[in-house]
């Protein structure tokens, strides 16, 4: 399908995911248009960039600047967290210009309150919400799709994260201050059918990821936004999340220093496979994922999602988790990042 608009706004353009998401669109023959609150960061980056792409700054407390900053682009992709504070005035800005929103929140509660506020009048409205088309939230929720197959329900979704490392940017930081912040320091889950908060301390445990990874210490219950996205539309009572304890010791420790370039792209060094386990009565399922960066792997999980809504390639409209929106085999394939095992 042959667009004729292909200017996309990418909100919070200058942050670490941001700038991955710039690139990518750019790779898919998209042209970025740069926003975000700070006018000097985004001059800085624009200005460093040889294409020169055009910069419109817009602070989400200023609905008319948010208006201009999507004024004449197919979609808005969301990067600045913390989501709290941004994603409910950029679905506003994109409601009000009838165009797609996509966003890359890890924020359990900023993804659940997507799906609470904007379903009805995104559905009435007719325009595509993504929350969480990234690494967590989205990526997990492809998976255990992709592994529920023809199955209509299943007792229970695991995911497991095997990082090697974690080194969280200054929005992780600062996104994870604010969820904590929100549920009072308590810890989240999906059980029972609902998400339950509880004061107790997390488990550890073993967890065997496939080769070349291996059997890892994990911290069980470190939930991420996939307990949001996958029972958003997969009737399970239960979704349990798994990190690796090197992963989760970096990530709450003050004096872990910010992501650092590897190669050309940008890309760390870090290495990573999700590993999602569908369990109904005594049978399970596994679809499996792995690459290198989980900031990075965010953008073209995101730009694939713009892309299929722009070329009308979804299955349904409103507010919907990737699994949801897109044929989750055939999203994961055309990134080449996934394998289905029947267990």
């Amino acid at each position: 399908m042959e667009l004729s608009n292909r200017n996309v706004t990418v909100y919070g353009a200058y942050g670490h995911t941001g700038r991955f998401v710039v690139a990518a669109l750019r790779e898919r023959g998209y042209v970025p248009v740069l926003s975000g609150r700070d006018p000097r960061k985004l001059a800085a980056v624009a200005g460093a960039d040889e294409v020169r792409p055009e910069v419109r700054p817009a602070a989400v407390d200023d609905p008319a600047a948010l208006d201009r900053a999507l004024a004449g682009s197919a979609a808005v992709v969301n990067c600045a967290g913390p989501f709290a504070a941004t994603a409910g005035p950029v679905i506003e800005a994109a409601l009000r210009a009838g165009i797609p929103y996509v966003d890359v929140a890890a924020e359990i509660e900023a993804n659940a309150d997507t799906f609470e506020l904007y379903a009805d009048r995104a559905k009435a409205a007719g325009v595509a919400v993504v929350p969480a088309m990234a690494f967590y939230g989205g990526l997990g929720d492809l998976l255990a799709t992709a592994a529920m197959g023809d199955w209509t329900a299943a007792d229970r979704v695991d995911v497991a994260y095997g990082l090697d490392s974690w080194h969280p940017t200054a929005g992780t930081r600062l996104s994870g201050d604010v969820s904590r912040q929100r549920r009072g320091g308590r810890r989240v889950r999906y059980a029972g059918g609902r998400l339950e908060y509880h004061d107790d301390a997390p488990s550890t445990g073993r967890w065997s990821f496939p080769a070349p990874t291996g059997e890892r210490d994990v911290v069980a219950g470190f939930s991420m936004a996939d307990i949001v996205t996958v029972p958003s539309h997969l009737p399970v009572a239960e979704v349990r999340s798994y990190m690796t304890a090197e992963a989760a010791r970096d990530v709450v420790a003050p004096d872990t220093p910010a992501p650092v370039a590897a190669d050309a792209t940008g890309r760390s060094a870090q290495s990573f496979v999700v590993d999602v386990v569908v369990h109904r009565g005594g049978e399970q399922r596994r679809a499996v994922a792995g690459g290198q960066d989980i900031y990075a792997v965010s953008a073209p999980l995101a730009v694939e999602a713009v892309d299929r809504i722009l070329t009308g390639r979804t299955r349904t409209t409103g507010v919907a988790s990737a699994g949801a929106m897109f044929d989750a085999p055939d999203f994961l394939a055309a990134l080449g990042i996934v394998g289905v095992v029947n267990m």
